[in-house]
């Protein structure tokens, strides 16, 4: 019994660190992505903000987020002392796995909320400001959220969102829309690009200089997918639970594809070209659209979901850019309006969800990380800024901010 405990034990904890390094290998899709899709003069300051975002996430949700998250009498990890000693269960029949390796599956999920930020305050923010949020939201907002989800906490003491009805298995709305949210805040704080709309209601395309990077980017999105939903299962070392991760695979890539499909086939009816970016975002629209439930649909049911995912972020990438919401990448499409579809949709295949209950949550993750941007954005504004001057946009924030060019041996760089 002692070498069955200790060989589960060990599947169950190496599963979960690899699962956590595919979710880390999501922050280079994250980059590579929003890279392609700003313009070249500004490539070398998104890519700064991506790998020093995820330091930053790191670092604060050890400090104190995963305290706050998950409660505890200590809210530093650090000063708790969690090794690796120890067993946390996985279920009642499950086997174990290490303390350290949940946090490390923990933390970078933290990091993949901070990067839908990245992409939709892009080209026109203060680098600085954007990592002064950075802390805030990825040691205080996101924990907080996650400890009356995940965390099984009250909120403020109030009510319990478990006890509503309300389910993500994998993070449709604790992590995508909550990313969106405080991306949401900080573009109404920041307005748009120059340029981006002129007089007459006229908006002006401002495509990215390297697609076939934002493809890239895309596809390792697509692949770490796996070990965020997958290693959400939180085991593997049992016939159930191994059955059960075959399933969340097969239904995330089936749920990309048909968001794939399905936004391509209405960016032609709507735009008469194959248009590659909603391609591009409707793949991850339907990723964020099964990431609530995706081991409880057919791989049918998948595809559809993913589908409608993938038709809802050409409507909303199209009306937000009506009302001038200036999102360079569609994050807020993407991970903010998808993610509440993929909430919506639980019940239709897990009938122990309630509607009114998953209603009930993205209206509370909404509400606490929209507002508390919007503060946060606002100080941030007052005290040190939050958007380059004129002229610096024109030029390119990485002269500004970095110092640095991405593409210095190419003439016409800045264009």
């Amino acid at each position: 019994m002692e070498v069955t405990f200790e060989l589960g034990y060990a599947l169950d904890t190496f599963y979960f660190l690899m699962c956590g390094a595919l979710v880390m290998w999501m922050a280079a899709g994250f980059a590579m992505l929003e890279a392609g899709m700003v313009r070249a003069k500004n490539t070398t300051e998104i890519l700064t903000k991506n790998i020093a975002l995820f330091a930053i996430a790191c670092t604060m949700y050890m400090i104190c987020g995963y305290g706050l998250m998950y409660g505890g009498d200590d809210f530093s990890l650090a000063l708790a002392g969690i090794t690796g000693d120890g067993a946390t269960g996985v279920g009642e029949d499950a086997a174990t796995y290490a303390p350290s390796a949940d946090f490390f599956f923990q933390v970078v999920f933290v990091a993949t909320a901070m990067s839908i930020v990245s992409g939709a305050v892009a080209e026109r923010m203060k680098l600085w400001a954007f990592l002064t949020f950075a802390v805030v939201m990825t040691g205080i907002i996101y924990p907080m959220e996650g400890a009356w989800t995940w965390g099984g906490e009250d909120v403020f003491g109030l009510y319990n969102l478990a006890d509503l009805g309300f389910a993500d298995f994998a993070g449709s709305g604790i992590v995508h829309m909550a990313g969106a949210s405080a991306a949401l805040a900080g573009v109404l704080v920041l307005g748009p690009r120059s340029g981006k709309y002129t007089a007459g209601g006229k908006i002006n395309a401002i495509p990215g200089a390297n697609l076939p990077l934002a493809t890239l980017g895309t596809f390792i999105l697509w692949m770490g997918w796996f070990g965020f939903n997958g290693g959400s299962v939180l085991a593997t070392a049992s016939v159930e639970s191994a059955n059960a991760v075959a399933v969340v695979f097969m239904n995330t890539n089936a749920a990309a594809a048909g968001g794939t499909i399905a936004a391509l086939l209405l960016a032609r009816v709507l735009f008469k070209k194959a248009d590659l970016t909603m391609a591009l975002n409707g793949a991850l629209a339907g990723l964020v659209a099964i990431t609530a439930e995706p081991s409880t649909p057919t791989p049918l049911q998948a595809t559809l979901f993913g589908a409608l995912g993938g038709m809802l972020v050409v409507l909303s990438i199209v009306w937000l850019d009506k009302r001038k919401i200036d999102d360079p990448v569609g994050a807020i499409s993407v991970h903010g309006v998808v993610g509440l579809l993929g909430l919506v949709l639980v019940p239709v295949t897990n009938s122990e969800v309630a509607l009114t209950g998953q209603l009930a949550g993205a209206a509370t993750i909404f509400a606490w990380v929209f507002v508390t941007s919007m503060l946060v954005w606002l100080a941030i504004k007052a005290l040190l800024g939050i958007r380059v001057s004129a002229e610096e946009e024109f030029e390119g924030v990485d002269a500004s901010e970095c110092g640095l060019e991405a593409y210095p041996d190419f003439a016409g760089s800045r264009k």
